[in-house]
């Protein structure tokens, strides 16, 4: 196929919309409000869908990979937004280096997976 591919933006879903919502403007998304319960959020060129629904097995089992220039920069300012004590669920996993690269990790509100990393 010779389509140019210009994004990929994969659909996530919350336990509680309003709370997500909150949580991913505090992380440094721009929301794009599409319907009531649907919301696109985007960095530069990157977004994901941000929907008011939640089925526990497929949340539980969401993870993404957000690639980033530098992750001990990203950490650093991670770590300063204070967003273990906004959010009673969030967590986050400090920087480990692998053979492959670093990477941290962010547990959204509802439990979404983020690894946060970069290759060597």
């Amino acid at each position: 196929m010779k389509q140019h591919v210009k994004s990929i933006r994969p659909f996530i879903g919350s336990q509680n919309f309003e709370l997500s919502r909150k949580f991913y403007k505090d992380l440094g998304f721009e929301e794009v409000i599409l319907e009531p319960r649907l919301s696109l959020f985007k960095r530069e060129e990157l977004g994901f869908y941000l929907q008011d629904y939640y089925a526990k097995e497929w949340v539980d089992n969401t993870m993404i990979f957000m690639e980033v220039a530098n992750t001990d920069e990203f950490w650093k300012e991670l770590s300063s937004l204070g967003l273990t004590e906004k959010y009673e669920n969030v967590k986050l996993v400090p920087v480990r280096t692998m053979e492959w690269g670093k990477e941290c990790f962010v547990h959204d509100p509802s439990g979404i997976l983020w690894h946060v990393g970069e290759f060597f």
